[in-house]
């Protein structure tokens, strides 16, 4: 018996699809007043890079600005770039940790992705960046 699912595909686009070009920042006022921003979505998806299936999670963006921040509707169009581009679950949390932090150099940045269950299996994927005190 033929499997029914070994030629069925999605079109998956490359990482080179994420809009890094689309976000945008802000002047932020109140440097060094220690305000920490908190943003969070349910509807981000990428998908799986082998199945093409999607992957769907719930993103905490959480970060102490420095002199810029995001400008919101620029940070939703960057994240539905994701859309159908095939990335790992945790590269997916890295590539908008860093993404951010290139733009933003914030004093701190932490992502946190809880996925979807996929086969019973729910991941959560969290990485952190904190700049270096200056004395």
């Amino acid at each position: 018996m033929k499997d029914k699912y070994s030629d069925k595909r999605f079109d998956i686009q490359s990482e080179e699809n994420i809009d890094f070009e689309i976000l945008e920042t802000l002047d932020f006022q109140y440097r060094g007043s220690g305000t920490l921003v908190t943003i969070r979505t349910k509807e981000f998806t990428a998908v799986c890079p082998w199945t093409g299936l999607p992957d769907a999670a719930e993103l905490l963006i959480s970060y102490v600005p420095s002199k810029k921040i995001v400008e919101m509707k620029s940070l939703k169009y960057y994240l539905l770039s994701f859309r159908n581009v095939g990335i790992l679950q945790e590269h997916a949390a890295n590539r908008i940790l860093n993404d951010l932090r290139k733009i933003l150099k914030p004093e701190l940045i932490e992502i946190e992705a809880r996925f979807e269950s996929r086969g019973g299996l729910y991941t959560v994927v969290k990485v952190r960046y904190e700049a270096a005190k200056k004395n």
